[in-house]
Order: structure tokens, then C-alpha cells, then sequence
């Protein structure tokens, strides 16, 4: 894909580019939970988007999205929202700009290997791979974890998605072999082994694609905050979802609405699940590990309320077969589970789920087997 992206920037641009890849994540656990001061365990894979790119000398950046046959045509110094793949990346011009960090024209090609809407999030590999390249290129001297917040502010302002800080903080820090522990709140995070000798991770695409910012994202984060208002009113120690235990949220059940109460409940129980399946993994207890999988997958589903009958059943259908591990992964109303297969079982397995899938719904589920890799960097 490398030499690929750089003869469609040679085609279309005529110079010499830089190139640089940067990758999608997964999320093993702490789904949703990123925005609520918790704790996530996501990794960047190696599937992702590649970009060519150099300096133009000129006052204008010019992009071409190769797997949409898409241009875009801007004056760096009149940065405006747009629509659609075009606001992930003039966002990125925007915040550097807010940061007054120099930005001049360039030339942009870019291209990748991650289903759109599949929940790997592509949009923050966009967000984090640009970011990145015009930081090297114009040397701005930012380091990996500021070049995160500014992506990820990136996506608030002009692609509209309140997102927490997890999937481009993964994006651009992830390293082979290692899942992130990241805290949330402090932003900060340590590395944990994640070694499948006996199992692989699949992820299975139900194709039904998931739209961010058509409002369900943001009416859940809103639905937490109430929420949280609510039991700060009474609780004068509370700052975030971690000083809010089952017993304290339970005071409360009455007084909040049923659906926030739910909400809340599920983000109380997956930040405490992540904590353990923390340990789980250094003690290498994969089995442990992939129940609290499942457990994740139910609070989605029935908590949160961000399944959808596609990934209840491909997550059902994993349980049947007896996989270690399996919940929807991302956002939700659609895209992937991810999946911890023992090896001995993978083909028999996946090929199960792929036909009980193609008969229930008339399509098969994409299969994306993926490997743990470092984030965001320069080829």
C-alpha cells in the first residue's frame, strides 16, 4: 500500500512525497467509557491509512482521497467546514492554525485498508496520520500526545463528533505487542503485554455502517452527563464517573430518569470491568479476560443501548461455539465484534458464524484478522 499511495500522489502531483502510516485501533475494554473519565484498553492495528504528502510553495492545500476518488481544493489562510472526509482533515488545518502553529500549503494523497463505518475508526487514523505529517514536514516540534488532543479537538469542531480522547490517543501511541491501559481523566498511560499464543483476534464486519455524528453518539454523552449532574447535586465529592460507585449510583435510581439510569449504571460497571480485565491480562488469564468480553457486550446492548440485532447475533453466535472472548467494538449501531478465537477452533468457528450470519440476514460478515502494531510514524 506504501508504494501504492505514493504513485497515485506521483500521478497526481508530480513531486516527491513524504510518506507515513497511521493506523486504526481496536478497543479490547472500556467501551464508551473514554468520554466519562475512565478507563479504556484500546491498541492500534496494523490496518490503516496511508498518506503521501509535501510541501507545495503555494497558499492552498490540495487533497486527493484515493479510495473515494475524491479531491479537495483549499486556501490554507480561508479554512471552512464542509462535508463528510473533508472536515476530518481541514479540522486538523484548522486546530494547528488555533494553536498558531505554521502551517503552509502542501499536496495530500491518501488511502487505506479500513472499512469506513466499521468502527476502527478511520476518521481518527485521518485525523492522527495528517496531523503527524504536517507536524514532520513543517517541523512544529509537537510531541505524540499533544498531536492526540489536538486531533481529537479536531473531530469536536468541524466534523461534529464530541469523542473522547481514546482513539486517536491510541492511533498515535500504540506500540507491537501492547494494549494501552489510558486513564481518561489524568491522560496518562502504561503498556500491557498482550501475547495470543493460543488465540488470534478476529473481527467480524456486519456492514451495517455506523454514522457518528447523526446524533445517537452525542445524545449518549449528553444522557451521561445528566446523569452525573444529578449526583453531584448530592454528592460533593463526585467530580467524575470514578468517584461513583454501584451502592452511590443505586441512592439515585428514583431520581433519574430510567434510560439515564441505565446509561450510568453501564459506565459505573465497565469502568470497574476494565480495571480487572487489567489485571486479568497481566496475570495472562485469557479466558478470564474474554468473559468480561461478553459482559461489556450485554451492557452494551441492554444498558447503553448501542447494539443493533446484527452484532447481538454474530456475538451470539460466538458464544454458542464457545470463543473465548467477542462484544461489539466502537461506537456501536453497527461496524465489528472483535473476537479472541483459540487457533485450533478459528476456521471452523469463524465459518459457523459467517453462515448462520449469511442465512439470518442474507450477507456475510467481513472477516478481518489484525495484528497489534505500533502507531502513527513515518515509512
Amino acid at each position: 500500500m506504501t508504494e501504492q499511495v505514493r504513485n497515485i500522489f506521483l500521478e497526481k502531483f508530480g513531486t516527491e512525497p513524504s510518506v507515513f502510516f497511521s493506523p486504526g485501533r481496536i478497543n479490547l475494554m472500556g467501551e464508551h467509557v473514554d468520554y466519562n473519565d475512565g478507563f479504556v484498553m484500546p491498541a492500534a492495528i496494523n490496518h490503516g491509512i496511508w498518506f503521501a504528502i509535501a510541501k507545495n510553495d503555494t497558499p492552498r492545500a490540495r487533497f486527493f482521497a484515493a479510495d473515494l476518488d475524491d479531491y479537495l481544493l483549499v486556501d490554507i489562510n480561508d479554512i471552512q467546514p464542509q462535508e463528510g472526509w473533508k472536515n476530518y482533515v481541514l479540522g486538523v488545518i484548522h486546530v494547528l492554525q488555533e494553536n498558531n502553529l505554521p502551517v503552509q500549503g502542501f499536496d495530500c494523497a491518501f488511502g487505506g485498508n479500513l472499512p469506513i463505518g466499521s468502527g476502527l475508526s478511520s476518521s481518527a487514523a485521518v485525523e492522527c496520520g495528517l496531523i503527524f505529517a504536517l507536524n514532520e514536514i513543517f517541523q512544529l516540534g509537537q510531541d505524540r500526545k499533544t498531536l492526540a488532543l489536538m486531533a481529537q479537538r479536531a473531530e469536536h469542531t468541524f466534523a461534529g463528533v464530541k469523542c473522547g480522547i481514546m482513539d486517536q490517543y491510541a492511533s498515535l501511541m500504540g506500540k507491537a505487542g501492547n494494549v494501552l491501559l489510558l486513564d481518561c481523566k489524568t491522560i496518562e498511560h502504561q503498556y500491557l503485554p498482550f501475547e495470543l499464543q493460543d488465540h488470534v483476534l478476529v473481527l467480524l464486519n456486519s456492514k451495517v455502517q455506523h454514522a457518528l455524528a447523526g446524533g445517537e453518539y452525542n445524545v449518549r454523552r449528553m444522557q451521561c452527563t445528566e446523569g452525573l449532574d444529578l449526583i453531584k447535586q448530592h454528592e460533593p465529592s463526585v467530580k467524575t464517573f470514578r468517584d461513583v460507585s454501584r451502592n452511590m449510583l443505586s441512592k439515585y435510581e428514583l431520581q433519574m430518569d430510567p434510560t439515564v439510569y441505565k446509561r450510568c449504571r453501564y459506565v459505573v460497571n465497565e469502568i470497574d470491568r476494565t480495571l480487572q480485565a487489567a489485571d486479568l491480562l497481566l496475570q495472562n488469564n485469557i479466558e478470564a479476560f474474554g468473559k468480561r468480553m461478553y459482559e461489556t457486550h450485554q451492557g452494551l446492548s441492554k444498558g447503553f443501548g448501542v447494539s443493533c440485532d446484527e452484532l447481538d447475533f454474530l456475538v451470539s453466535e460466538a458464544a454458542a461455539l464457545q470463543v473465548t472472548g467477542a462484544r461489539l467494538m466502537g461506537g456501536g449501531f453497527g461496524g465489528c465484534t472483535i473476537n479472541i478465537i483459540r487457533k485450533e477452533d478459528r476456521h471452523q468457528s469463524i465459518s459457523k458464524i459467517v453462515s448462520a450470519y449469511d442465512e439470518k440476514f442474507g450477507t456475510q460478515p467481513g472477516i478481518i484478522e489484525i495484528d497489534i502494531a505500533n502507531g502513527t510514524h513515518e515509512i
